[in-house]
């Protein structure tokens, strides 16, 4: 007797009834050749970050990451704090400024473990307000438009001679008692605002934040005749001297920018420090929802100003591999631009314009500054670590010896 097979179509019907789904499923993946995307391996990195964990907890920077088979755990801190404590298992940290990565980089040197050091993009130090203060700090002469910005403009340059001085009681070359440093409402002649604050620039906490770290340097570089400490007596002379205009702000919040952008901000801190990405982000999203940018909130320039460069500290070999692809990839790169950061070009290392061409086209105001602003030099690192514990009190507040 002759065996015949049953047609093969009518095989793969009974064999699909028989069988379950998951296995029909997985049939099917094989069979298109998809099935190791899913099963690719995830690694996940460990970092601890300061602000610039706005570009690693965007979800579209999530995805962009696990694409390429990366997961970013962050744990986050101030840049200070990240430097200070105890990095081990950590594949990368990312403080929001040089001098504390330096810290860390000096650390590793003496251990024999050094790392690797990634500068993706840049984002300047600024002081965020709103355009009544703007306008009341114009009117004063201390700030001003910063040219081809029309009537109502976003973008101020702030004389950081001059907006010292009001803190320190000094208005049009006359002197008062320097406690007695100026408020809002004796300099608004037009009525812009009703505060009665003392003029000053709000920071995050000294002892941990880069931001804090870095103004103090801007203020101390101002305050020194435009010259940074070189000795320790100096710099430690110098923090004193300065130390009532960082720490008469009441208590430092971790977080600046979300105070800023909260609707209590105009009252509670009417200028504070915070990092340029942050208020251009604002905008851009701002725009897109509203249509147009947010009409009341402003940066002021410092004419003396010190850019930031966020450097991402490669502890391990996956963490290279993520320093170089945020580097490199230019879908990332694209993203770190929509979220309003200045992408480094990857040829020279200088910011790239993709920041300007994109606010452009989004309708949003791109900032420009003065080619006459002074480049402020903060102090070296170990004095700087001396002003930042002087001004901050920070060995005290922690109980640190």
């Amino acid at each position: 007797m002759a065996v015949t097979s049953p047609p093969r179509g009518r095989l793969r019907r009974r064999l699909a009834a028989a069988l379950p789904v998951p296995v029909i499923g997985l049939a099917l993946l094989v069979g298109s050749g998809n099935l190791l995307l899913p099963l690719r391996q995830v690694v996940t990195i460990e970092a601890k970050m300061a602000s610039k964990r706005d570009f690693f907890q965007d979800p579209v920077v999530e995805r962009l990451l696990m694409k390429h088979g990366f997961r970013v755990h962050v744990t986050n801190m101030g840049s200070r704090e990240i430097a200070q404590q105890s990095y081990a298992g950590y594949d990368v940290v990312f403080p929001s400024g040089q001098p504390a990565a330096d810290l860390i980089s000096r650390e590793r040197a003496r251990a024999n473990r050094p790392v690797m050091l990634y500068r993706p993009f840049v984002s300047p130090i600024v002081l965020a307000t709103y355009r009544n203060y703007a306008e009341t700090l114009t009117a004063e002469g201390v700030a001003e438009r910063l040219p081809g910005s029309g009537d109502r403009p976003m973008y101020y340059t702030l004389d950081m001679r001059k907006f010292l001085d009001l803190a320190r009681g000094k208005r049009r070359g006359v002197q008062r008692n320097p406690a007695d440093g100026y408020r809002w409402d004796e300099i608004d002649r037009d009525d812009h605002v009703r505060n009665g604050n003392k003029i000053l620039a709000q920071t995050s906490d000294i002892c941990e934040s880069n931001s804090a770290g870095t103004y103090l340097g801007l203020v101390a570089f101002v305050e020194h005749g435009n010259d940074a400490p070189d000795n320790t007596a100096e710099a430690e002379r110098l923090a004193r001297q300065i130390k009532p205009l960082l720490v008469e702000q009441g208590l430092p919040s971790s977080e600046r920018a979300e105070t800023y952008l909260s609707p209590e901000g105009p009252s509670i801190a009417p200028v504070v420090v915070i990092y340029e990405h942050q208020f251009l982000a604002h905008q851009i999203e701002h725009a897109a929802e509203k249509g147009a940018p947010d009409d009341q909130r402003v940066l002021l320039y410092p004419s003396t100003r010190f850019v930031t460069e966020p450097q991402l500290v490669a502890l391990t070999g996956n963490g290279a591999r993520l320093g170089e692809l945020i580097s490199e990839d230019r879908e990332l790169q694209a993203r770190a631009v929509e979220l309003g950061f200045r992408p480094r070009n990857g040829t020279d290392g200088t910011a790239s314009d993709a920041l300007t061409r994109f606010l452009t086209e989004r309708q949003v105001p791109a900032p420009t500054t003065s080619s006459d602003d002074t480049r402020a030099i903060l102090p070296t690192l170990s004095l700087l670590e001396d002003m930042i514990e002087i001004v901050g009190d920070c060995r005290a507040r922690t109980g640190s010896p």
